[in-house]
């Protein structure tokens, strides 16, 4: 059961839209689950709030789970 919750700066609800497709198809279609088992959730953060709300709260003690982190790929092989 993914859910898969994006944090970001503001963008416009069709921006968001757009994304939440792209993102549930990929889940569909490559990780294999059904449409039901899929949850997506945006959320907008101020670039004020960024290093504070997210960066040290969620970003830095989660780091060993960073897929990409900041650009670059830290896929464990």
């Amino acid at each position: 059961m993914p859910y898969i919750a994006i944090k970001s700066f503001p963008k416009d609800q069709a921006t968001k839209e757009a994304v939440a497709e792209k993102i549930n198809e990929i889940f569909l279609e490559v990780w294999g689950c059904p449409q039901e088992a899929i949850t997506i959730s945006i959320e907008d953060i101020t670039p004020a709030d960024w290093e504070e709300k997210i960066v040290k709260t969620e970003i830095d003690p989660k780091k060993e789970n960073m897929m990409i982190l900041s650009g670059k790929r830290c896929y464990k092989r």
